[in-house]
């Protein structure tokens, strides 16, 4: 069954609204589309169906979100029973390989919807995510952090929230590739080479130039903002 396929039931209205909202936010962004578009594409004959069910705009983007989030957290729980926990290549596979795997199915846009999000603003959504979602991405950051220890604050968690947010370019890139039927890499490839790219980003040593510019900086460590 593909992510974005409900199973053997046809979505309800709202949830179709939502699919739709995620698909044409994703293509045109998250200001190049008037609701009622969303409304009529979704095969609403309710003008305001956006506003019926989810009041605003911002209320169906936190809609799209709860609606991939449960899928991604469980998917993550279930990965991190297995993986190496001393590790960093599993432990970064088994938080980015439920997203990773999103790019392989061409009627789910989440992952290009995510990437017009990151460029959302300081009232960033995904802060109003579920505590349980935000708890384990929490713990993501500390785990990761624990086993990039030589790696001085605020370097180490600005790192670890950089590997997220190319996760999601890099895959929404490939989603949008095999939308367009372009060649693409092997799904196995594809996810072994991102992994090492990861990790090696995460282990690099700093170099003198970049801890001078830290020691001169003196930056405090930032309040982080979720991952998605």
């Amino acid at each position: 069954m593909s992510q974005s396929d409900p199973g053997p039931f046809a979505p309800s209205a709202k949830q179709q609204l939502v699919l739709t909202a995620e698909r044409l936010f994703a293509q045109h962004g998250l200001d190049g589309v008037p609701l009622r578009q969303i409304g009529t594409e979704a095969g609403s004959a309710n003008k305001s169906a956006v506003q019926y069910h989810f009041g605003s705009k911002e209320g169906l983007i936190r809609a799209i979100l709860l609606n991939r989030v449960e899928h991604l957290s469980r998917r993550r729980e279930l990965l991190q029973a297995r993986m190496n926990s001393e590790d960093l290549r599993s432990v970064i596979e088994a938080n980015q390989l439920p997203l990773i795997e999103l790019a392989e199915d061409e009627n789910c846009y989440y992952l290009p919807f995510l990437e017009q999000l990151l460029r959302f603003g300081p009232a960033n959504p995904m802060e109003e995510l579920p505590r349980a979602h935000r708890e384990l991405q929490r713990a993501y950051v500390d785990h990761v952090g624990s086993l990039i220890a030589h790696v001085p604050q605020p370097l180490r968690d600005d790192r670890i929230h950089q590997v997220s947010a190319m996760c999601v370019h890099a895959c929404a890139d490939r989603h949008r590739a095999r939308v367009l039927g372009a060649t693409t890499l092997a799904y196995g490839l594809h996810v072994s080479a991102l992994l090492d790219g990861f990790v090696a980003y995460l282990n690099a040593p700093p170099s003198a130039e970049t801890l001078a510019a830290l020691q001169a900086s003196a930056p405090e460590r930032p309040l982080l903002r979720p991952l998605p």
